[in-house]
């Protein structure tokens, strides 16, 4: 079957989020540049799979959990569950665009499965931060919220649209200060209003017994949800984007 970057004409998000956990996998190739197992696969509708768009398909990449490097300060296996939560986060909020993502089984176990972005190779956020400065700011935002340890500068894709999509958000929710980015360009700003407003929403629903505090608590340990919160207090607190921590490394390396 030819893939294709995207689902078939007229999928709403429902029917990608279906077909992400629900198609049929079918690996394509591995991405090598990678210290973790990274799949491109294909995704398409199952023979008897009723409840999909009939001739639903499109690209993703897979990331099982037996393919995760150990790290010294992550819990191990923990990475997929994080990518998933930084998703549904940004789903929440309606900001920053995190592909859609989802956690299930695959050829190599379960893991996380998130729709491929055809995106322009020779952009990412060093060619893009003087010219789209104002579509920076909610990843900025939204990596101080999550606890990025890893924002770099190709992290960040542009898609045909001129759409801005952040990607590999697994390095998140840790319990303690990790935050490590590229995007420093706010630093001592503040938060604009209306994103304040999403986050005051967004710690209603936090503190609740609503689906996404149920949701998230699935993919994340007591500590790191109780964590999230407080750093978004502390957002809404201050209301300013903080300034770099002297007293560690703040950026990424490699830096792309």
């Amino acid at each position: 079957m030819k893939y294709e970057p995207h689902p078939s004409l007229g999928a709403t998000l429902d029917t990608v989020i279906a077909l992400l956990s629900r198609g049929e996998m079918e690996i394509l190739g591995q991405i090598r540049a990678s210290s973790n197992a990274i799949f491109l696969v294909g995704v398409a509708e199952a023979e008897n799979g009723a409840e999909l768009q009939a001739g639903a398909q499109a690209l993703a990449i897979y990331k099982p959990r037996r393919g995760e490097r150990p790290l010294w300060d992550f819990p191990p296996g923990t990475l997929c569950q994080r990518e998933v939560a930084a998703y549904v986060l940004s789903r929440e909020l309606g900001w920053p665009l995190v592909p859609p993502t989802v956690l299930r089984d695959g050829p190599y176990g379960p893991g996380a499965v998130q729709l491929y972005i055809d995106a322009d190779p020779a952009a990412n956020y060093f060619t893009l931060r003087e010219e789209r400065s104002g579509d920076l700011l909610p990843v900025a935002l939204f990596d101080l919220l999550t606890n990025n340890a890893d924002r770099k500068g190709g992290h960040l894709l542009l898609d045909a649209q001129a759409r801005i999509w952040a990607i590999d958000n697994a390095l998140t929710f840790h319990t303690d200060p990790k935050l490590r980015t590229v995007i420093w360009d706010f630093a001592g700003a503040p938060i604009p209003q209306p994103y304040l407003d999403d986050l005051r929403h967004l710690h209603e629903r936090l503190v609740s017994d609503s689906d996404l505090h149920r949701c998230l608590s699935e993919l994340l340990s007591g500590r790191e949800m109780s964590t999230l919160v407080a750093r978004l207090v502390a957002l809404l607190e201050s209301a300013f984007f903080p300034q770099p921590d002297p007293n560690r490394r703040n950026v990424p390396w490699p830096m792309v």
